[in-house]
């Protein structure tokens, strides 16, 4: 259906996962900018819908959501400031092929690269590695559509709050471009490696997790062995490919996929086999389903002093979580400086939870593993599944009333709230 703006209109949809229906009652797919802009203006409550694989309401919306996946990807690059310029609609798989092509890279991809450039940026989302950030931390500019339909252009150094602005959770307003870091493109081999020691990883994790330019381990926190450790090497690394044992594991002799008894042949190439960045750094393949879509997912970052102690926890909860459990990972990121990312000052490991699709099982044993982990002040991601709400949460993030005032600021009548920000961010 075309609307008289020009604008796809469509209802009744529901998230990647299937685990919940849109409140909204359209959803709006502008071709241009000025579309954009006209929508947000003339919106009362409006969001930004991106690949729809959030599995909680932060992209929700009793207004219009939107979504921008019909602009054109509009990829500019820039070799002498080694940026890229991309609309927030645009597929990171879509963005990676076109930067290999002109013989760039991106400092790492996320597990999926069917996801929204605007929409993982806005939730932290990230790759693997001890020495990469997120993906938002390569956001050196941006353009947001405002309140009143408006351009705010924000660039890093340049910019007051541009630290918060990045990670927006779409709370002040509509991503429309991003101007991203590059660099030169780099080949990559992953391996994979099975049935791991639990004692030999945890006796030695920094060795294991620096092992590679990134690192995986998925588990499902049962028994005495770490079920698989991806191992993405640049090739320029020493001995990513050529172990014959990684911490007690065997090479795989075949393509794995992370799940028990899904094909491994939707996943990126393993087998130490050279091959782009942007055909590597990702778990999945752009042309397949990612992952195994009918899932849930939570996650938990944690600071990397406590790694070791945030993974025993979770071994001693296997009791509770493990029937739930399609498969766990493990995974590393550098600190940053932006307000809401959950690495916000600090290295931190992943623990990822791909759950059975039982969302009312899911719910109920998250109040337990968040209590588990409260120690080690672990932060939920903010696109997936977690039971906190703001008083909670506020404490974890040295500028969550910064983030507020400037919401405030960019979005005094809140037109951009939404039930979710106002439990998980804006609540008491």
């Amino acid at each position: 259906m075309v609307s008289e703006a020009g604008t796809e209109l469509h209802t009744e949809e529901y998230n990647w996962a299937g685990n919940l229906r849109y409140a909204a009652a359209e959803v709006r797919e502008p071709r241009t900018v000025a579309e954009l802009q006209d929508l947000v203006a003339g919106a009362s409550r409006l969001r930004a819908l991106g690949s729809r694989h959030s599995f909680n309401r932060i992209a929700d919306t009793t207004g219009a959501l939107v979504s921008l996946e019909h602009l054109a990807p509009a990829i500019e690059v820039d070799s002498g400031s080694m940026t890229a310029t991309v609309s927030g609609g645009t597929r990171y798989g879509t963005l990676a092929a076109e930067l290999q092509r002109q013989g760039y890279a991106l400092h790492n991809l996320a597990s999926l690269p069917h996801i929204s450039v605007a929409g993982a940026v806005a939730t932290a989302t990230h790759g693997s590695g001890d020495r990469n950030g997120n993906l938002a931390t390569a956001v050196a500019g941006l353009e947001l559509v405002t309140a009143d339909g408006g351009i705010l252009t924000a660039r890093r150094g340049d910019t007051p709050d541009f630290d918060g602005m990045v990670v927006g959770l779409g709370a002040l307003g509509v991503v429309s471009s991003l101007t991203l870091d590059i660099e030169p493109a780099f080949p990559v081999v992953q391996t994979v490696f099975e049935n791991l020691s639990w004692d030999q990883v945890l006796e030695n994790f920094d060795d294991v997790t620096s092992s590679a330019y990134s690192v995986s381990l998925f588990t499902d926190w049962n028994g005495d062995r770490i079920g698989q450790a991806w191992l993405k090497a640049r090739t320029e690394e020493a001995g990513g490919a050529e172990r014959a044992s990684f911490y007690g594991g065997s090479p795989a002799a075949e393509a794995r996929h992370p799940i028990a008894g899904v094909s491994g042949s939707t996943c990126t190439q393993q087998l130490g086999v050279p091959g782009p960045w942007s055909d590597r750094l990702a778990h999945f393949r752009m042309e397949f389903t990612p992952s195994k879509g009918d899932e849930l997912q939570s996650e938990y970052l944690v600071p990397r002093e406590h790694a070791v102690d945030a993974i025993q926890t979770m071994r001693r909860l296997s009791h509770v979580v493990t029937p739930l459990l399609l498969v766990s990972e493990i995974r590393t990121m550098a600190a940053d400086s932006l307000w809401l990312s959950p690495n916000y000052g600090t290295d931190s490991i992943g623990l990822h939870l791909t759950w059975r699709q039982d969302q009312p099982a899911v719910e109920a044993v998250l109040p337990a593993v968040e209590t588990a982990l409260a120690p080690f002040g672990a932060r939920p991601h903010w696109g997936k599944l977690f039971d906190a709400g703001a008083s909670r949460l506020a404490p974890l993030y040295p500028r969550f009333a910064d983030f507020k005032a400037l919401a405030g600021r960019l979005d005094p009548e809140g037109k951009f709230r939404n039930g979710f920000l106002d439990t998980k961010v804006f609540g008491s």
